[in-house]
């Protein structure tokens, strides 16, 4: 893709080849070309040049959009996988609670703790005065 100079060292482009070097002794007229640039080879490789750079930013914008709603993508995933995970463990955390219930359904309220005291404490009274009367303490050793 390298091109050699055609005329060397001396050459300018967009003059005859002879012309404007310092070898040249007579200056040729040089034609006075307003809004309109020549073609040369170096231009035409710098167009190539900047056209690919052109389509090499296109390309890399596309790819960073691409990449930016990727990102987005992900992070919405993300928290819908996060609240997935909350509603696991919230799961998780109901049945362990409904085991406990179901387990303290079991137990005897207060009530019947009342009763059950009651009960015992009348018991208690009258299994001590029935060993009174009939002098069951004799069978207790003394000390």
């Amino acid at each position: 893709m390298t091109e050699t100079s055609p005329a060397g060292r001396d050459f300018i482009p967009g003059t005859p080849s002879g012309t404007g070097g310092p070898a040249s002794a007579t200056p040729a007229p040089v034609p006075a070309v307003v809004g309109k640039v020549e073609a040369t080879p170096g231009g035409d490789q710098l167009a190539r040049i900047e056209d690919k750079c052109a389509r090499i930013e296109d390309k890399y914008a596309r790819s960073e959009a691409l990449l930016s709603r990727m990102e987005e993508k992900l992070e919405g995933a993300a928290a819908r996988m996060n609240e997935a995970a909350r509603q696991t463990d919230l799961s998780a955390l109901r049945s362990e609670v409904r085991a406990v219930a179901d387990r303290t359904r079991g137990l005897p309220g207060s009530g019947a703790l009342v009763l059950t005291a009651i009960i015992t404490a009348v018991l208690t009274v009258a299994l001590t005065v029935a060993a009174q009367r009939l002098h069951l303490d004799a069978l207790i050793p003394q000390r």
